[in-house]
């Protein structure tokens, strides 16, 4: 198995996309081990929609949550705690295959009420990819959440960014953040398969990906 760990900058800037494109380009398995919010379905329906992939290339949740909150309180709810122990990576994917997790929400989003999702990245010692968007604020939220993760010494592969170029501020991330630019995935007309490769081919290096098991 060779994990590679889609986190984000916060939700909704384009893990579940981005995961879905690289579970396509790479040949790899789907994971999402914590789902928070099934009022619109859950991500990994979402991911097998888009790509078109068989059953096969996903694994099963380890916590499905009704509510689209923050994982500790979404559990809370519920009567529930994550476990740590419940979302260790899963024993079953081949050596040789890509297994892509995607993170619940942002960097420092608790899971409980004593762990921060970092931590359990920190556990799995795995490289992180981390999407950011291209909009006003992501200088900001983009350099701390690196911070967050190099303080635990996580590896980060690098950086996708999210949305219409914005050369400047990619620019500056990368300066500031001593940290590999991956690529940007663009705002598609159409989620499908075929897109999403169309991006991946037209803006990322496949090798990028492949260096994160070579060293």
């Amino acid at each position: 198995m060779r994990p590679l760990v889609v986190t984000g900058t916060d939700t909704g800037v384009g893990k579940t996309i981005v995961s879905a494109m690289l579970t396509l380009a790479l040949d790899g398995i789907y994971w999402k081990p914590i789902q928070a919010g099934t009022a619109d379905g859950t991500d990994t329906m979402r991911v097998a929609e888009i790509t078109g992939l068989r059953e096969t290339r996903f694994r099963a949740e380890r916590y499905v949550l009704r509510e689209a909150l923050s994982p500790h309180l979404a559990a809370e709810l519920e009567d529930l705690e994550i476990r740590p122990e419940d979302v260790e990576l899963p024993n079953d994917v081949p050596p040789d295959r890509a297994l892509i997790v995607e993170g619940a929400g942002g960097v420092l989003v608790p899971i409980n009420r004593r762990m921060l999702q970092v931590m359990m990245f920190a556990r799995w010692r795995a490289p992180v990819i981390l999407c950011a968007r291209t909009t006003l604020g992501t200088i900001n939220h983009t350099l701390l959440s690196l911070e967050a993760l190099k303080l635990r010494e996580i590896e980060v592969l690098g950086i996708i960014f999210v949305g219409n170029a914005m050369p400047d501020s990619e620019r500056t991330i990368m300066d500031f953040g001593k940290t590999k630019r991956l690529g940007r995935m663009p705002l598609l007309p159409d989620l499908n398969a075929a897109a999403l490769r169309g991006a991946f081919k037209t803006h990322f290096d496949r090798r990028d990906f492949e260096t994160a098991y070579e060293r």
